[in-house]
């Protein structure tokens, strides 16, 4: 069965956002007042991805693959040395793990509920 191209795209760009945001609220955490124009360059990456390795079985590579290019992405955009970017990354990559695993057992135990 085909998937139409608008469920790929609007899944893609909440993607999108879901990783913009997190990246938002983790580099705030660790550097303070920041635009969230940055975010939104910074969520791309692990969108894509994601996207891109979703068909690959091995959950363990995906996310190292997706980590190491988190910390490059938000090095090169908020132009942070080795070590600042590595805690915004692990920071990123924790609050987006809480906030993702949080939401998906909210919808799971929303489903189970009565209609």
């Amino acid at each position: 069965m085909a998937v139409p191209v608008v469920a790929l795209v609007g899944t893609f760009l909440l993607t999108v956002l879901f990783y913009a945001v997190t990246a938002h609220l983790a580099a705030r955490y660790v550097l303070g007042g920041v635009p969230f124009v940055r975010a939104l360059a910074v969520g791309v990456v692990p969108a894509v991805i994601s996207f891109a390795l979703q068909a690959y079985q091995n959950p363990g590579v995906i996310i190292v693959l997706a980590l190491a290019a988190d910390f490059f992405a938000i090095r090169a955009i908020y132009r942070l040395r080795y070590r600042t970017a590595g805690l915004v990354a692990v920071a990123h990559y924790t609050l987006s793990a809480i906030l993702g695993i949080t939401i998906f057992n909210l919808v799971r135990l929303l489903s189970t509920a009565p209609t």
